[in-house]
């Protein structure tokens, strides 16, 4: 037990407020490891690492129900396929964008965030959160 933190100390070391981990855990985007005897709830090392993800995810424009839903596997998770639709509508907008050169540098701005959001899907499957 000795490993674990206390709600503070996570707090502490995520760089967020106490509220903000307790309001995560009502959400289901945090999951207590164990209680103490007196009943203060105890979190593994690793809810730091998730509430970087989760501020990550946020500052990305996701909402904490849609960082909730698919930390505990709710919702659509066929992440190739929205992968692909992601492809093809990139392909398009290239397709419509090819004669328009503000359109292109839109273009440009859309890609880049796409394929940023990309990587951090990519990321989240591969880490131990899910």
């Amino acid at each position: 037990m000795s490993d674990l933190l206390r709600i503070g100390e996570l707090a502490a070391q995520a760089g967020v407020s106490n509220r903000t981990v307790d309001y995560y855990t009502q959400l289901g985007l945090l999951q207590t490891a164990e209680r103490t005897g007196g009943g203060f709830r105890l979190y593994d090392p690793s809810a730091v690492d998730t509430i970087a993800t989760i501020k990550q995810l946020e500052e990305h424009g996701l909402s904490l129900q849609t960082i909730a839903n698919a930390l505990n596997g709710a919702g659509d998770t066929d992440l190739a396929a929205k992968l692909d639709s992601l492809t093809a509508g990139l392909q398009a907008l290239q397709e419509a964008a090819a004669d328009a050169p503000q359109a292109q540098a839109l273009l440009t701005l859309l890609s880049g965030r796409a394929h940023a959001l990309i990587d951090l899907a990519l990321t989240i499957v591969d880490s131990p959160l899910i």
